[in-house]
């Protein structure tokens, strides 16, 4: 198989998987598909249509904020402009799901 061709096939399951509702992982297991595969060639692709690497990621510093605040006031800026507000103690689980779906 020739490049261009195992890119084309590799890009047909990456849209197949966007298509679907499944985590990586899963949509591997369903489609007896490598994940490591999968990853590399859905980082390459990625990679390639935006047409440079990732920024790596990096640490930042965390203040506090000396005015008293509520909980429901709480917002998370991601870069890229995501922002997630509204955090409180009942509901700080859901966002390691967001995250993960990032």
């Amino acid at each position: 198989m020739t490049n261009q061709k195992r890119q084309d096939n590799w890009q047909q399951i990456i849209t197949q998987w966007q298509q679907s509702d499944l985590s990586g992982a899963a949509f591997c297991r369903q489609q007896s598909v490598s994940y490591h595969q999968f990853s590399y060639w859905r980082q390459k692709l990625t990679d390639d249509q935006i047409g440079e690497s990732k920024q790596p990621t990096g640490l930042t510093r965390v203040t506090q904020v000396k005015e008293s605040i509520t909980a429901s006031e709480l917002v998370l800026t991601l870069p890229g402009g995501f922002s997630i507000t509204g955090l409180q103690a009942s509901n700080i689980h859901l966002l390691g799901a967001i995250l993960r779906q990032l």
